[in-house]
């Protein structure tokens, strides 16, 4: 049994070596590092790192390019090795904030984003608005982007008029349903920020018209015209239609359901009033 022990040994300090012959600078571990291997690589100059959750891991993974291995792994010959590791530019450690900072790693590309704040509430909250904010900006690069504040929504509302000129009855009545609808975003931004709605709503139109420009909108600032797509205010495009489309999805589930009561009422027999209190 000792001289297996003895055996076990030499194996796994002729496993260590080869640490530094691979070129490896950073090691990452779920569990514990023994005394002796922390030893090993504290002298070699190799930072590691232990108990990392698996789902750390398996990001730095992506991130790095590197493959996950056991213990055991290590048996493997030199070159069977190197398809194990990862490569990064750099690797900062924050003391202050206990944190590791991996740089441009040979993988996928990954971007951690800190928050933080006094109350486990404005944190949560904080959280919320910047996922809200990638899935944003995801949804620009992925689908494009359309002038923002308001400007899109302005422009499709006139196109919108023309389109129920050609229409009648019901259906011209739909459409300026939903150019009404378009407008209330605009509306809303100009109200808050204190200035008359009709008014600015009426100099970008004819603005729009002039210019043959959807981007012309409102500086909520300073209540004068400007050119959103210049100014860098846009919204994703994938986000504009798909409120739009979620918008128009309610509206004709609303006007199904008041379909379905008013065929239930019949005129011809009046509710009885009878006993009630």
């Amino acid at each position: 049994g000792f001289q297996y022990y003895l055996q076990a040994r030499a194996n796994y300090e002729e496993n260590l070596r080869k640490i530094p012959e691979l070129g490896v600078k950073m090691i990452v571990a779920d569990r514990g590092i023994d005394d002796m291997a922390e030893e090993f690589l504290t002298d070699a100059g190799i930072m590691a790192v232990q108990r990392v959750s698996s789902r750390e891991i398996e990001k730095l993974c992506q991130h790095t390019a590197a493959r996950k291995i056991k213990r055991n792994g290590l048996n493997r010959d030199l070159d069977s090795l190197k398809g194990y590791l990862g490569k990064a530019r750099m690797v900062k450690v924050d003391e202050k904030l206990q944190h590791i900072y991996v740089y441009d790693g040979g993988g996928e590309s990954w971007t951690t984003v800190l928050i933080g704040a006094a109350t486990e509430e404005v944190v949560e909250e904080r959280e919320r608005m910047a996922k809200d904010a990638a899935a944003a900006v995801q949804a620009a690069v992925q689908g494009g982007v359309v002038p923002g504040g308001g400007a899109t929504e302005v422009w499709l509302a006139a196109h919108m008029e023309e389109v129920s000129r050609e229409l009648e009855g019901m259906a011209s009545f739909g459409v300026n349903c939903v150019k009404e609808a378009l407008l209330k975003p605009f509306s809303c931004l100009i109200s808050n920020a204190g200035f008359n709605p009709l008014e600015k709503l009426g100099d970008v139109v004819v603005a729009q018209r002039k210019n043959g420009s959807d981007s012309i909108g409102i500086d909520c600032e300073k209540g004068k015209l400007m050119d959103m797509m210049r100014q860098g205010i846009v919204d994703p495009t994938p986000v504009k239609i798909h409120a739009i489309k979620a918008a128009g999805e309610v509206a004709v589930a609303i006007l199904r359901i008041n379909t379905i009561i008013k065929m239930k009422n019949d005129p011809e027999q009046p509710e009885s009033t009878e006993n009630w209190d």
